[in-house]
């Protein structure tokens, strides 16, 4: 494998090949095939995210994928910033359509269609619906697989109030969410930044986005929650009778979990030289026995790796004995860049005495397990490993903070991969000039105000040099 650190391009366009994760031949741009390595994972991925949504109180449904264009001229600010990603279907067969239909870059027009009719008193809030699914957008930068492609696989919710103070709630517990889901269980560190004006979800009042960094020091946006007042509703007419028998708008908020990007920063995260490092949880397979053959001993090494593969079937474990005619190096490696936790290794040694040789991939540390405290061990280290993983990707992470003040400190900063703090005088529309000439004078973007704590700037706008209103966070993009 190359090396991550030094050529984390390369890196990556190796990995999602060799480890089977995607193939790119598929032809048509921008579009790609998720193998099954992959998918088994982001499979376990959506169940994980889906029982959280289901705890908070989420309802499941499923949309069409076709969108009347009517819909998108309801919401202005949604139209502009959305049809220039649409797809558009114009024939059925060979009839041409009387209206176009698009393939959904998001649902919020396909959904609140139908909450104008579902929604009628004020019994029939909080609705709270998810929507796991595919969507499409015509993106116009270079593509990479599961960072960013013209088709990725993503869950919506949906959420509508009878008042403000609900919907902000359900914005902070959304963001909860994904410290639940992304860092303690798939181990990816992130910030949510309260994004500028300039830089919102189409029709929205405020959003709210979570970032994390990449190895290559720029940043990849995971989930946004955004509170989405009374606009949609006044558009789509979604509103509900009050106490006193008036129609009141709701208030409204969506979140978008991409399930297929959170994968490629969780490989992209924890990932080595030696391949993809995998949670335990989300692994394909969990553990991989390696049969070591030794001349006149091969039956009964073969007759304990599977023994020991039974065991550990039977015990609810994905494993796998692998009884290729490859040697037991070349198993080693090959199932280390496939990211498996746990390689268990059986020679003579082991089928005679029971005592088994355990090997945890991200450490590589080698372990004497008797057989019989086996699964026990698993569980107790798999436990471990997801604490160790998380641990080393936060340090990691907080390692690559830094603050500006100036343009020079700012792109030198830039150029060290870094997330860089720079006072800015507004993240309001007033503010976008300055954040276009940190863009043309660094490459740098204007990620917002961290939104788990608050910090204020000390100096001048780095930019305009007038008072500075606000710190923000600035960094190079996928």
């Amino acid at each position: 494998m190359k090396n991550k650190k030094s050529n984390f391009s390369e890196w990556y366009s190796e990995i999602t090949k060799e480890a089977g994760l995607c193939d790119l031949r598929y032809r048509v741009k921008g579009f790609v095939v998720f193998m099954p390595w992959s998918v088994i994972s982001m499979k376990k991925m959506y169940e994980i995210y889906e029982r959280e949504l289901e705890r908070t109180g989420h309802l499941p449904a499923w949309f069409p994928a076709l969108i009347p264009e009517s819909n998108f001229q309801k919401e202005s600010q949604h139209v502009e910033g959305f049809t220039p990603q649409v797809f558009w279907v114009e024939r059925a067969g060979d009839n041409v359509l009387e209206e176009r239909l698009a393939m959904r870059p998001t649902s919020e027009t396909a959904i609140y269609q139908m909450y104008s009719l579902w929604i009628q008193g004020k019994g029939d809030l909080p609705l709270k619906v998810y929507h796991p699914s595919q969507v499409w957008r015509y993106e116009t930068k270079a593509t990479r697989p599961f960072i960013r492609s013209r088709e990725f696989y993503w869950i919506e919710s949906h959420n509508a109030f009878a008042s403000r103070e609900e919907a902000e709630a359900q914005v902070r517990e959304d963001m909860q969410m994904a410290q639940n889901v992304i860092f303690e269980q798939f181990g990816v560190p992130f910030i949510f930044f309260e994004r500028p004006q300039w830089d919102k979800f189409p029709g929205a009042l405020s959003t709210f986005a979570a970032d994390t960094l990449m190895p290559d020091g720029r940043v990849l946006q995971l989930p946004s929650t955004h509170l989405l007042g009374q606009n949609f509703a006044k558009a789509f007419d979604v509103a509900f009778l009050n106490e006193k028998g008036e129609r009141e708008y709701c208030w409204q908020t969506c979140y978008g979990p991409c399930i297929s990007r959170i994968y490629a920063a969780m490989i992209s995260v924890h990932g080595d030289d030696a391949g993809l490092v995998l949670p335990y949880s989300l692994a394909p397979l969990q553990v991989v026995v390696v049969p070591i053959p030794k001349k006149g001993s091969e039956r009964a090494i073969e007759k304990k790796a599977k023994q020991v593969e039974a065991a550990l079937i039977s015990a609810g474990i994905r494993a796998k004995a692998d009884f290729s005619q490859n040697t037991p190096g070349f198993k080693y490696n090959y199932w280390e860049m496939k990211g498996v936790p746990f390689r268990i290794e059986v020679g003579e040694k082991e089928a005679r005495e029971g005592d088994l040789t355990v090997v945890r991939r991200d450490s590589k540390k080698r372990h004497a397990v008797k057989e019989r405290e086996l699964l026990h061990f698993i569980q107790k280290e798999a436990a471990l490993m997801l604490a160790d993983m998380k641990k080393k990707a936060l340090s990691e992470f907080e390692g690559r903070m830094a603050k500006a003040t100036s343009m020079e400190a700012l792109a030198s900063a830039l150029e060290k991969g870094c997330l860089v703090a720079v006072p800015l005088c507004s993240i309001e529309m007033e503010g976008r000039n300055c954040a276009e000439e940190i863009k043309d004078k660094t490459a740098g973007d204007v990620r917002g105000i961290r939104f788990d704590k608050k910090e204020h700037a000390q100096a001048n706008c780095i930019a305009c040099g007038k008072k500075a209103n606000v710190l923000v966070y600035v960094a190079r993009q996928y």
